[in-house]
């Protein structure tokens, strides 16, 4: 089936082969390899944190994992069912080594993945992301002897610390938002969002609360990326109830899209934009977002009288960058929203929080508050080249066509227009060029993207 191995993790569909999926045998050595480099980098202490999502193979990847970094010596915190932020946080409380997150996050339910966390509950950097996969295809492994073998420890107390951790974060209004008397609508596809995101509702004021796949059994009621064309059942439930909002969330709840009262989208671009207007009110700094997110994010910055920066795609480049510009929120156009003052990662319950405490102390309905944000429409599309084809040299031939504009070449090739931008990344798998552009509107978007195409065939012809 799949199996894919990066800097981020190892992802794979459950079954089949090994080496092509990801079987039993992939899960024990690239957890191996992943305890070998935390062996070494660790200086206090001998714990990994293990979380996971609800997916139906997650028991069986914890088993393995657990009895894997017991045999490799380390001690287990094993908090269970958990999201993604929730096991980043367990980190950093428990002064543990790392943490392992079992999720392949948006993807469908035959997938798993190993999410690797160092001791600051964030991330592998890229070094230490490849040294994973050099290890693991090396096969030097040295597991501890009998006497130095981990223990596994059960701590079910981390969705509780999480919520009471952005309860008390600036902007999180309580009394805003109880006096808002708000209806809430959630899908959360059937995974641990399930069970987090209506505690958060609950601890926020929240008395009214519409739950939709909201059972953690790993069923996914539907694709479970939070795009719109996968969002139906959510659209109509706003349509026909007296909901205020609706939140949905992903698998592991690291990445939040809004639905608004009419049942149209807020837009997951739109999620980070207006969290980061709203605590930019309180606390003015600079933000951050990755090359492929909406320009609405820097259009909110500047009109705040802040500095905006663009990072590489990828959470543990946003974070860099977030820590060197000091940025005070910053994350991905996915829906990601990272607010340092309760981690370095992207965290749903805090967007659920932040977004809350805006919508009530507005006065105003979602569409209504839709409407202050700048709109832009981006629309994503990929052109397939030949394997022959060096597709960096193609990369640095579009550069070159468009050396008058505003190029950013961090990651792939970025060029702003007046209006509109277009960014281009090449796939690290297959012989692909991922075109991502945004403007106005969707279809002058659309133009831009076959300009660009256009552009890319001459030179391929060449």
């Amino acid at each position: 089936m799949s199996l894919i191995k990066s800097i981020s993790g190892i992802r794979g569909t459950i079954g089949g082969p090994q080496g092509d999926s990801l079987t039993p045998i992939d899960i024990v050595k690239f957890t191996a390899a992943y305890a070998t480099i935390i062996r070494r980098t660790c200086t206090e202490g001998n714990k990994i944190v293990v979380g996971r999502d609800a997916r139906i193979s997650g028991p069986m990847v914890r088993d393995l994992v657990c009895g894997t970094l017991t045999g490799m010596g380390f001690d287990v915190v094993d908090i269970g069912l958990a999201s993604t932020p929730t096991t980043e946080i367990a980190v950093v409380e428990e002064h543990a080594c790392g943490g392992i997150i079992l999720t392949a996050s948006h993807n469908p339910k035959q997938w798993n993945a190993l999410k690797l966390l160092n001791s600051k509950g964030e991330f592998l950097n890229d070094a230490e992301g490849k040294e994973v996969l050099a290890i693991a295809e090396s096969g030097e492994i040295d597991f501890a002897e009998v006497d130095n073998l981990g223990n596994v420890y059960i701590n079910n107390t981390y969705d509780e610390k999480h919520i009471e951790k952005v309860l008390t974060l600036k902007g999180v209004d309580l009394e805003a938002i109880r006096n808002a008397n708000f209806t809430v609508a959630v899908d959360a596809v059937n995974s641990v969002g399930g069970i987090v995101i209506p505690k958060l509702l609950k601890a926020l004021g929240v008395k009214n609360i519409i739950e939709l796949n909201c059972e953690a059994n790993g069923k996914f009621a539907h694709t479970p990326e939070p795009i719109p064309e996968n969002l139906t059942g959510i659209a109509q439930l706003m349509r026909e109830s007296a909901a205020d909002v609706g939140f949905v969330v992903d698998p592991d709840v690291d990445r939040l899209a809004i639905v608004m009262e009419n049942g149209e989208m807020f837009v997951e671009e739109y999620t980070l934009v207006a969290v980061a207007d709203y605590l930019l009110s309180i606390t003015p700094g600079p933000t951050v977002s990755n090359l492929s997110s909406s320009r609405a994010l820097r259009d909110v910055t500047k009109r705040h009288g802040c500095t905006y920066s663009a990072a590489a795609v990828g959470e543990v480049n946003v974070v860099a960058k977030m820590k060197e510009t000091g940025a005070v929120i910053g994350g991905e156009g996915n829906g990601g929203v990272i607010y340092p003052e309760a981690h370095y990662g992207r965290d749903a319950l805090v967007g659920v929080a932040l977004f809350l405490s805006l919508l009530a102390k507005s006065g105003k309905t979602v569409s209504e508050l839709k409407k202050r944000y700048p709109p832009y429409e981006i629309v994503k599309n990929k052109i397939e080249l030949t394997p022959e084809i060096d597709v960096d040299a193609i990369l640095a031939s579009v550069k070159e066509e468009y050396a008058t504009e505003q190029i950013t070449d961090i990651d792939g090739v970025k060029i702003d227009f007046a209006d509109s931008w277009v960014h281009l990344r090449k796939s690290n798998t297959e012989p692909i060029i991922r075109i991502y552009a945004e403007a106005k509107d969707a279809a002058e978007a659309e133009q831009l993207v076959e300009r660009i195409k256009l552009t890319i065939d001459a030179i391929a012809s060449r």
